[in-house]
């Protein structure tokens, strides 16, 4: 029995190099990204006045649009932080619930104001889960 352990853990030392490279993330980022990436998260869902975004997309008050904190797109996996257009978190939809009301939305924009899971929403989409004038509502969210 204890030669099977000792072969398996010489396979695994060996293997953990080669599974490490087909990996999005570096080594010890994959649970704090998974963060946000993963599951349900939970925030504070605001609205803008929109317009050019991080995106490089010109948008509507009446687009389903929404800014995600600056701590998720700048770190997005595969964003080089060259270019935010060519961020690969542009046109990732998300769908937000706000007291049994549900919409989705896509992402065309960078909130600096925003904390890690909270989300700004176009007037339009905002409009659909509360007035406005709340200015803030507690969401779940999650990718679509």
């Amino acid at each position: 029995m204890m030669q099977l352990f000792t072969a398996f853990v010489a396979v695994a030392t060996l293997a953990a190099p080669v599974f490490a490279t087909y990996l999005p993330f570096q080594r010890g980022e994959l649970s704090a990204r998974c963060d946000f990436l993963c599951g349900s998260q939970i925030g504070q869902g605001t609205w803008y006045q929109t317009g050019l975004g991080a995106c490089g997309i010109t948008n509507k008050d009446s687009d389903h649009i929404v800014a995600v904190s600056h701590s998720v797109f700048d770190v997005y996996p595969g964003y080089t932080g060259a270019n935010p257009n060519d961020n690969p978190i542009c046109g990732k939809q998300i769908q937000a619930n706000y007291q049994g009301k549900s919409v989705i939305v896509t992402v065309t924009d960078r909130c600096v104001s925003c904390d890690m899971t909270d989300l700004d929403f176009s007037p339009s989409v905002f409009r659909e889960l509360a007035d406005p004038s709340v200015g803030r509502i507690g969401v779940t969210w999650s990718w679509v």
